[in-house]
């Protein structure tokens, strides 16, 4: 299982390194949504999850859940999701003022 987890954040870190090398701006946030993608997984994998134990100490359980890397993905994704919201505004912007959605706004070598 844990080949799997690992191979997926790679795959995930991958395509989004790739997709943030692109020229255009959807592209780009895809890129950045794939990458807090990855790191969610990778921060959550950190965390050991514990399955079926509880996540606050009680008298008597030995085995718990660790909360903090729980609350820290839960936060990394109300972020992404503001962030991915200013993009999505900032190149609609940039279409409407440049008529193109390369990144630097002047269409590149093909335009």
């Amino acid at each position: 299982m844990e080949i799997l987890l690992a191979s997926g954040i790679g795959v995930l870190t991958t395509a989004g390194t790739w997709l943030l090398l692109r020229a255009r701006t959807f592209p780009v946030m895809l890129g950045l949504t794939l990458l807090s993608y990855a790191v969610n997984l990778f921060i959550f994998s950190m965390g050991r999850l514990a399955i079926g134990a509880p996540p606050v100490l009680r008298e008597g359980v030995e085995r718990y859940a660790d909360p903090l890397p729980q609350a820290l993905v839960l936060t990394a994704i109300v972020i992404s999701f503001g962030m991915t919201a200013l993009l999505l505004a900032l190149s609609v912007r940039l279409r409407y003022d440049s008529g193109t959605d390369h990144v630097d706004g002047d269409g590149g070598p093909n335009r």
